[in-house]
């Protein structure tokens, strides 16, 4: 009977190790970043956050000051530099080799965002979801490889244009502010130091296999 009791203990265990380790895993999927907005002087104009969301990254901007009245184009860029000038951000982020533009059939860009509008106080308060891109592993992720960063620029955004030698995709101009896209760390679900969630999880469903194997050997032992 003791053991009987104890193999049940075990049992439990391991199950309920295994539910909450896998549930950490798909929680620590749910990750969210930042980026701190700032003008060519290198002065703060405001800020953004990414969050995964059920149709795809939820992006949020608040522009304080530092950029002109009216309508930018805003994108995500495919290099997580911004020094010594914002032309160190690269490109647009295009890992799927895209044409530029939501109202070009060969594209967009995954890094394409809709046009953002500066009011005449100098302040803007913006959301989009891009459901091209992840904050998680793979290769749309805007976290992995050389990083990313949001670019806001001088112009509106045609939507339309691949390129342009003058004005870049699109034709919106001038890089007028930008930041540096960064996990952000403290909205992740903590997890213990063991290897990381995938490693976690599967120790969780390795210890509930052990369990029901010797459930298995107790009770026909027992029927025996």
């Amino acid at each position: 009977m003791f053991k009987r009791t104890t193999m049940f203990t075990m049992f439990v265990a391991a199950t309920l190790f295994a539910v909450a380790a896998v549930a950490g895993s798909a929680a620590a999927q749910q990750s969210a970043a930042t980026a701190e907005l700032e003008d060519t002087d290198g002065n703060p104009v405001g800020t953004a956050t990414f969050t995964e969301g059920p149709e795809g990254v939820v992006i949020d901007v608040v522009v304080e000051s530092g950029v002109e009245p009216g309508e930018h184009g805003i994108h995500i860029h495919e290099t997580g530099e911004i020094e010594p000038d914002f032309e160190a951000a690269g490109d647009h982020f295009n890992p799927t080799d895209a044409e530029h533009g939501f109202d070009n059939p060969e594209g967009p860009h995954a890094g394409d965002l809709e046009n953002i509008t500066v009011s005449e106080d100098g302040t803007a308060n913006y959301q989009t979801v891009n459901d091209r891109i992840m904050l998680g592993e793979g290769e749309n992720s805007i976290l992995g490889g050389d990083g990313t960063a949001l670019v806001i620029h001088d112009m509106p955004d045609d939507n339309v244009t691949d390129d342009d030698p003058e004005t870049g995709p699109g034709m919106s101009g001038d890089r007028v502010a930008a930041g540096v896209i960064e996990a952000d760390v403290a909205a992740a679900t903590e997890v213990p130091d063991t290897g990381g969630p995938g490693l976690l999880a599967a120790a969780g469903l390795a210890f509930l296999a052990i369990g029901s194997i010797l459930i298995v050997f107790l009770v026909r032992r027992s029927a025996a």
